[in-house]
C-alpha cells in the first residue's frame, strides 16, 4: 500500500499532511524536506510512498514517488 505525504499551504505557512499526520512549518522548503524525508523512511521500511507538493494556488507542483532504494519518479 503507498503512503501519501502532502505539502500544501495554509495561512501562516506550510502543512505536511499524511494518514493521521499534520506537522506545520513556516517554509514550504522545510516542509518539503520533511515529506520527502519521511517518504524515504516509510519506504526504506518495504512500502512505497508518494510525495505531492502543492503550490499556493492550489496547482500541483510536483509528485514523487518511492520505493525501497530509490525515487521513482521524482517532483520537478
Amino acid at each position: 500500500m503507498r503512503r501519501l505525504f502532502i505539502v500544501e499551504p495554509n495561512q501562516d505557512g506550510w502543512n505536511l499532511l499524511s494518514e493521521g499526520l499534520l506537522l506545520k512549518f513556516a517554509s514550504g522548503a522545510r516542509a518539503e524536506a520533511a515529506a520527502r524525508r519521511l517518504a524515504r523512511e516509510h519506504a526504506e521500511g518495504g512500502a512505497c510512498a508518494e510525495v505531492r507538493i502543492m503550490l499556493r494556488d492550489g496547482a500541483l507542483a510536483g509528485v514523487s514517488l518511492y520505493e525501497k532504494g530509490r525515487v521513482l519518479a521524482p517532483a520537478g
